[in-house]
């Protein structure tokens, strides 16, 4: 699979982003596909390629299928997420993994480094739980990496849990052959390419033996690598303000009847108090003259 031109991956972030927006209305998907097919860049591929995804979704009801048919123009990383997000029983929300699909393809329309791609997947897969294995083989098959990445992929794949993830991106960064060479031998030359850069080692240094969300937060901060959309929490939950009034509705037929049933209903409460006017007000002078 090739590299995409920029144009693609500012299309897809723009589909993925409008997407999961139109999901909050209530659309079908197959309407939102035919719509944002009208509206995305003639001159690319995408609108092609939601042809291909309206179709098997119509097929067999999911996107992801679509997605590993078109191998050519989705990474398997994108396939990937999408399947996790539509698997039968699945917690993945699936608006959180068009989050993720759109930021990685902004990531990628601004030139985005093996690196920086790398460590934004992986954490997408170790904070949702997405499975290592699967999701390691899938970032593997990007294009984006060559085959020194690939092969240190599937070695890292084997060594999850085994070996600290900041140990694995510091003893393959430039920083890790600069202290070699500073302390122990200056003619040192590693064995194995260099596959992260000398910030990437110091952070990854520096971070050693702690939790490896603070990794991901530090290399964010300081390499401007993306963020990993995150699930809201339950405190982050709102009803849609139609509905909380039923609901408020409800709740109050139920205390009526529950006071029914227990006869001690009052009625009084729901009495109209006349207002009391002042004295001197003309309108409580006519009534007084009429009686």
């Amino acid at each position: 699979m090739p590299l995409l031109d920029r144009e693609e991956y500012i299309e897809q972030a723009y589909f993925f982003r409008t997407f999961y927006e139109r999901l909050d209305e209530d659309l079908p998907s197959q309407e939102i596909l035919a719509s944002i097919r009208e509206e995305i860049l003639a001159t690319t591929k995408l609108p092609l390629a939601l042809d291909v995804l309206r179709g098997e979704l119509m097929l067999k009801g999911r996107l992801c299928e679509g997605m590993k048919l078109l191998g050519h123009y989705f990474a398997p990383f994108q396939a990937f997420v999408m399947e996790r997000s539509e698997a039968d029983r699945a917690k993945f929300d699936p608006r959180v993994a068009f989050q993720i699909l759109e930021r990685e393809a902004q990531f990628r329309a601004e030139s985005a480094s093996p690196a920086g791609l790398f460590v934004y997947q992986f954490e997408c897969i170790s904070r949702n739980r997405l499975g290592y294995q699967d999701g390691m083989t899938a970032i593997a098959n990007d294009p984006m990496f060559d085959a020194d990445w690939r092969e240190w992929i599937a070695r890292a794949r084997q060594q999850i849990g085994m070996v600290e993830f900041a140990d694995l991106i510091y003893y393959r960064s430039a920083f890790f052959v600069e202290e070699r060479r500073k302390t122990s031998n200056a003619a040192y030359e590693p064995s194995v390419p260099t596959l992260f850069g000398r910030q990437e080692g110091r952070i990854a240094r520096a971070n050693r033996g702690k939790d490896p969300l603070y990794l991901f937060a530090a290399l964010q901060r300081q390499l401007g690598y993306p963020t990993v959309p995150r699930s809201k929490g339950a405190n982050e939950f709102k009803l849609h303000p139609l509905l909380e009034l039923r609901i408020s509705r409800l709740e109050k037929r139920l205390q009526l009847a529950e006071s029914e049933a227990k006869g001690k209903l009052d009625l009084a409460e729901f009495y109209v108090k006349p207002t009391e006017l002042p004295p001197d007000d003309p309108t409580l002078l006519d009534i007084e003259a009429a009686g």
